[in-house]
């Protein structure tokens, strides 16, 4: 029964990671009829300055926008708020030489010479370019056309917006499964455990029991304990669970069910519980589809 649990947990986690992961990959926006990338770096969006300065030029005008003394000082801040291994000797340097006639930069020798994590420079035929964090690529914008860098951020915040309704509806699936489960757990409870003709309070002592079953196997407590734990905090001890553990949650419920209807205690039950969700939290804590989840 554990090696087949342990396979159903994995089965969802791959689904949930799956549904996680089309949000994460590379995607674009189309702004004034030019499609534009935008991709995920260290968790923060960089938008492709290759691809926005198609509708002017080529990628000299970024190289040209660098040369501005104004620029060097702009990035050259957003490096010191953002990155802590932002070399500032060689920036002050750049500072100084910024508006000569003798003086040029790019991308690739920005980030080489700071080590800069504002740009990012991608080979590759489809999607290469070179990719500026999207501070740096709004203030792009604007030197390029005032007008440009307002559909761009239009069209940027379209794009979170759906991206946040796909994550939004990514964990309402998570929490519906560990709900159906709840559902087959509690006709169990109620078709093997409960007596007939007691009152309705009675029943939910019950149900709130078996609950606790689930939670002490899982994390090691009950609802009240963590509640006087975190009696600062709102909801309940699952309404704070990772994804993680409520793949294990809803394995455990259906596998109390099946256990219920074999007719074991409640002591033996936990006790096999308990064995059950140490053995998928230790398979699905090393497993990388959760740390690409929890990415």
């Amino acid at each position: 029964m554990r090696r087949e649990s342990d396979a159903i947990a994995l089965r969802i986690l791959r689904s949930l990671s799956k549904r996680n992961n089309m949000v994460k990959k590379q995607q674009s926006i189309i702004v004034q009829d030019r499609k534009i990338s935008v991709m995920k770096v260290r968790d923060e969006d960089y938008i492709s300055l290759t691809d926005m300065v198609k509708n002017f030029g080529d990628d000299v005008m970024i190289y040209q926008w660098m040369r501005n003394r104004n620029t060097v000082e702009f990035i050259g801040v957003w490096e010191q708020l953002h990155n802590p291994k932002f070399k500032g000797l060689e920036f002050d340097t750049f500072k100084k030489q910024a508006g000569l006639n003798s003086f040029s930069l790019t991308p690739k020798k920005w980030i080489e010479t700071t080590n800069a994590i504002g740009f990012v420079s991608k080979a590759g035929r489809y999607g290469g370019g070179t990719y500026a964090h999207k501070d740096i690529a709004f203030e792009f914008g604007t030197w390029l056309s005032p007008q440009f860098k307002l559909y761009l951020i239009k069209e940027f915040q379209r794009l979170k917006e759906e991206e946040n309704l796909r994550l939004e509806q990514g964990w309402d699936i998570k929490r519906m499964l560990a709900k159906i489960n709840y559902k087959i757990h509690t006709d169990a409870v109620k078709a093997h455990l409960i007596p007939a003709n007691i009152s309705k309070n009675r029943i939910n002592i019950v149900y709130a029991s078996e609950a606790d079953v689930l939670n002490v196997a899982l994390f090691g407590k009950t609802a009240k304990d963590w509640r006087d734990e975190n009696k600062g905090k709102d909801g309940n001890i699952r309404d704070y669970a990772d994804v993680t553990q409520l793949v294990v949650l809803a394995n455990l419920e259906g596998i109390n069910a099946e256990l219920i209807r074999q007719g074991l205690s409640q002591p033996d039950r936990l006790l096999q519980l308990n064995q059950i969700a140490i053995s998928q939290m230790q398979s699905l804590l090393g497993s990388s589809s959760v740390k690409k989840l929890k990415a």
